[in-house]
């Protein structure tokens, strides 16, 4: 089955997706070892460095302001702060460290702290990478001047489901964004959230959408919804396990070159599941107990599945 292609369409996708699965697992394996080192996987960590009261409504959520959750409102993190948990977390054996601010866009007086922390973190010898909302052409020159490797700005779904799960922006305005991002060259991290009602064609139209950008995001977060009380999506759903590596492993074949990031939704998969999100190509996970505002599994445990699965990575627990 051909698996480069110019252009992906609904139906080339369908027909990969779709296929045996045993068929489809060793075809993202075998283009996955093209690519990637089979058996080595990226390392990041994540920060919430300004928490709660966004203004949009992302049905999905904890930090929505219009949503009642257990999440409580935080200002924006100090620089010292924020430099302290990255050399934390380079300590613990990320290469990346990600910096997430509950806004629908970075306000200009925060402008100059997120400058200085991403030098910071730089000077530390990470990758850095943030996710503060949308950008202007002003916005994302002075994040890429100041060090900013990669930009997050998940397109969540696909565009014929968006308005479903967002009504305070627009799909479009996703890509506006992750155009200004390119444009200051920086790369991007973009990806998306299983779980959120879709149906799968709407997953393979999420994954066509990803795969035709111009280039492919180098970093693509699959996310596993994690329900969260006081939320419209609190009681969805949970996505099939087999649908959610059916998802990656189409991804890995469609996308061969990016970093697939096995991200949200982890503490509640069962070591098999992992294995097999590994093996259909996922090569990258976010250590630490919280992703954002919610549960990440252990250091410790990540560890030891790292260990068991013969995966490398710099993880070391805590002296």
């Amino acid at each position: 089955m051909e698996t480069t292609v110019d252009y992906w369409t609904i139906e080339n996708i369908t027909q990969l997706y779709e296929q045996p699965f045993n068929d489809l697992l060793h075809s993202a394996q075998t283009i996955h070892r093209e690519y990637h080192d089979p058996n080595k996987l990226h390392i990041a960590k994540l920060l919430s460095i300004k928490t709660g009261a966004c203004p949009e409504d992302c049905g999905y959520c904890s930090q929505s302001g219009h949503h009642q959750t257990h999440v409580e409102k935080e200002s924006l993190m100090s620089v010292e702060e924020v430099l302290a948990s990255a050399a934390a977390a380079k300590a613990e054996g990320a290469t990346r460290f990600c910096m997430g601010a509950a806004w629908r866009s970075p306000p200009a007086k925060a402008m100059p702290a997120l400058q200085e922390m991403i030098a910071g973190v730089k000077a530390l010898g990470l990758e850095t990478c943030m996710t503060l909302g949308m950008l202007n052409s002003l916005q994302a020159e002075q994040l890429q001047t100041s060090g900013l490797d990669f930009y997050n700005h998940n397109i969540d779904t696909s565009p014929s489901y968006y308005a479903s799960v967002v009504t305070t922006r627009c799909f479009q305005d996703r890509l506006d964004t992750l155009n200004e991002v390119r444009k200051a060259g920086m790369q991007t991290c973009c990806g998306g959230i299983l779980g959120l009602g879709e149906t799968r064609k709407d997953r393979i139209e999420f994954l066509m959408t990803l795969a035709n950008m111009d280039p492919a995001p180098e970093s693509v977060p699959i996310n596993r919804l994690i329900p969260v009380s006081g939320t419209p999506l609190a009681n969805a759903t949970p996505v099939d396990g087999i649908e959610l590596v059916r998802t990656i492993a189409t991804a890995r074949i469609i996308m061969p070159e990016s970093v697939i990031r096995l991200t949200a939704g982890r503490t509640d998969m069962s070591d098999e599941l992992q294995a097999l999100c590994f093996l259909a190509g996922a090569n990258s996970v976010f250590i630490g107990d919280k992703l954002l505002t919610e549960e990440n599994p252990r250091l410790r445990n990540d560890k030891q599945l790292f260990a068991r699965l013969g995966l490398s990575s710099a993880v070391v627990e805590h002296a």
